[in-house]
């Protein structure tokens, strides 16, 4: 695992990113980098992995839970390309938001300017952007706002603000972290020291990820009329857009329900695929992580191709 870039370190949180490296270079061809970002005094930080000379594929991970999850598909994106995978302020290993001295609510702009600053650093020129749930709708408002920025979309069970149980924004995390817990208990050298494990326990040991948790849950639900007036006023570019839906885990007519306004968001797009992915639950990437994958690389690789023409 190699130094992290940057110049600002947060000696808190320092020890959340070193772990959630690696627990995910436990199985990623050429080891984890990571890296950090200073954000006006705060740390917003990442893991990556991989190379190559394609548009990065950045990992936006769902309301209030870290790049750890993105663990079932990142080690085989990196065969492939660049992959980052970051943690929203407060999350993870990034610093939360603070004001006079107190962590402060998250806000959409202030998310959708960290993202934005991200891919810019990044250098590669424009990304291919990969979220699931609240980190799908980041990715779309993020091609709506700086479509330079964007060379491709996947969007994983993305949320949508016509469909809002908060239940499920609050159970995110826990559903997360379920599966984390699974993860390491099942494998072979399941115990304390397994590398999944520990990196969870480093990262809930930090009293802020409840809280940025529940305010990213109520900014979803608050967020709800700007997020219409948006989508209203914008359309995504011109670029690959896969949307993939659950098909488990919810009640048959709010699934029906929630697929139908994701149907819409890939028949809008101008280079659209809409995939149910059979037997997935809300996290596809944990159930069904290869039809992730295979998303992620075509769509990458239609982005190449289009970047060369």
């Amino acid at each position: 695992m190699q130094d992290r870039r940057g110049t600002r370190t947060g000696p808190d949180l320092r020890g959340v990113q070193d772990a959630i490296a690696q627990a995910i270079a436990e199985s990623t061809p050429g080891g984890v980098r990571t890296g950090e970002l200073d954000r006006d005094g705060r740390a917003l930080r990442w893991v990556e992995a991989g190379r190559g000379g394609g548009a990065p594929v950045v990992l936006i991970a769902g309301c209030g839970t870290s790049s750890l999850t993105w663990a079932p598909v990142l080690p085989e994106l990196a065969r492939h390309g660049r992959v980052v995978a970051y943690d929203r302020a407060g999350t993870g290993a990034s610093e939360p938001n603070r004001g006079a001295g107190r962590v402060v609510t998250p806000t959409l702009d202030g998310q959708l300017d960290d993202l934005a600053a991200l891919v810019r650093h990044l250098g590669g020129g424009p990304a291919v952007l990969v979220g699931h749930s609240w980190g799908g709708q980041l990715a779309q408002l993020l091609a709506w706002q700086a479509p330079e920025l964007v060379a491709g979309l996947v969007l994983v069970d993305p949320a949508h603000e016509e469909f809002q149980p908060s239940a499920i924004r609050v159970a995110e995390g826990a559903l997360n972290r379920l599966w984390l817990l699974r993860e390491a208990l099942t494998r072979p050298t399941a115990g304390p020291a397994d590398p999944l494990a520990r990196a969870e326990a480093a990262v809930v040991a930090h009293h802020h990820q409840r809280w940025t948790l529940l305010a990213e849950s109520r900014l979803t639900t608050v967020a709800t009329p700007e997020l219409r007036r948006r989508r209203s006023d914008s359309r995504l570019p011109e670029v690959p857009v896969a949307v993939l839906s659950a098909t488990a885990g919810l009640p048959g007519v709010m699934r029906s329900r929630w697929t139908a306004l994701q149907s819409r968001i890939a028949s809008g797009a101008t280079r659209g695929t809409h995939i149910l992915v059979r037997g997935a639950g809300h996290a596809v990437h944990a159930d069904r992580p290869r039809a992730v994958i295979a998303a992620v690389l075509e769509v990458s690789d239609h982005a190449r191709y289009a970047g060369k023409a």
